[in-house]
């Protein structure tokens, strides 16, 4: 059996009724590769006057990636960044020494939208946690799509196969999706990543076991990735080279030190993170 574990995303309510479904973080497994935070929003109907409103939040330690299959989503940083990604575009935001920004529905809302995506996080290599905040969007014809053994893969960040993703990331990493067809097969392998697998939707044999919509399949060290879908399916793959130091993950804040989160902590409460431009929400520092 190649699989380590099998996750069951976890629903999370992100206010106001949102809710995602979060593969990461769970006790069994803090991170694969320097992914340590995986949601999936959606997919989600939103009615009239109806929308995903992440008001402002800090973080510092890591970057952040947006990647939508349907809908928009409009975001705002301390930097000034004003911007609605859509489906197939990357949002790549680096908090590094500290950011700020708003996450919320960017289209019109007297009528019904659908919203359907994926936020991670990764977190930055020691050398790397305090470099400048910045903001990066890749718009989705910068995306590189391409087949692979039959499939349909887009590279969202990383190299596969001699392609290359535009997003500049900071430590080596893995990230794509790959449509199938019914009893279509895909094989992958990196000896040198931690690699995991979620099924967006439909479901597929990985290593024999099925893995269906919802579910992340983390593999064990050094296997061999193989994909046999059972129906029409949409896969993302995911990890990269493990970073050799644990993260502390608190709130929105992860480090490699605890008292580095601690003083993010402060930094909040005196709201020393800046103002982003057309917000007067924020979201307070949590009790525990």
């Amino acid at each position: 059996m190649s699989i380590e574990l099998v996750i069951d995303g976890k629903q999370k309510d992100l206010g106001d009724g949102f809710v995602v479904r979060r593969a990461l973080p769970v006790v069994q497994k803090r991170m694969v590769g320097p992914f340590v935070f995986f949601d999936h929003m959606g997919p989600v109907d939103l009615k009239v006057d109806q929308g995903m409103d992440v008001r402002p939040h800090p973080h510092i330690g890591l970057s952040t990636l947006t990647y939508l299959f349907e809908g928009e989503v409009m975001h705002r940083d301390t930097l000034g960044f004003e911007q609605v990604i859509q489906p197939g575009a990357v949002n790549w935001m680096t908090a590094g020494r500290g950011i700020a920004h708003s996450e919320r529905s960017a289209s019109i809302r007297s009528t019904p939208r659908r919203l359907h995506g994926i936020q991670t996080w990764l977190a930055l290599p020691t050398e790397h946690e305090e470099v400048a905040p910045s903001f990066h969007h890749h718009a989705e014809i910068s995306i590189p799509e391409f087949s692979l053994q039959g499939a349909r893969v887009r590279l969202i960040a990383g190299e596969v196969e001699g392609q290359r993703s535009p997003v500049e990331v900071y430590s080596p990493t893995t990230y794509f999706e790959v449509l199938l067809d019914k009893n279509s097969e895909f094989q992958f392998a990196r000896a040198e990543h931690e690699l995991a697998v979620y099924a967006v939707n439909g479901r597929a044999q990985v290593g024999g076991q099925v893995v269906s919509e919802g579910q992340l399949a983390v593999l064990k060290s050094g296997e061999l990735l193989h994909l046999k879908a059972t129906e029409p399916a949409r896969f993302l793959v995911l990890g990269g080279e493990p970073l050799p130091e644990p993260r502390h993950i608190w709130w929105n804040f992860v480090s490699s030190r605890k008292e580095r989160i601690e003083q993010a902590k402060r930094d909040w409460l005196q709201q020393s993170f800046g103002a982003i431009k057309g917000e007067t929400e924020f979201i307070p520092l949590p009790s525990t």
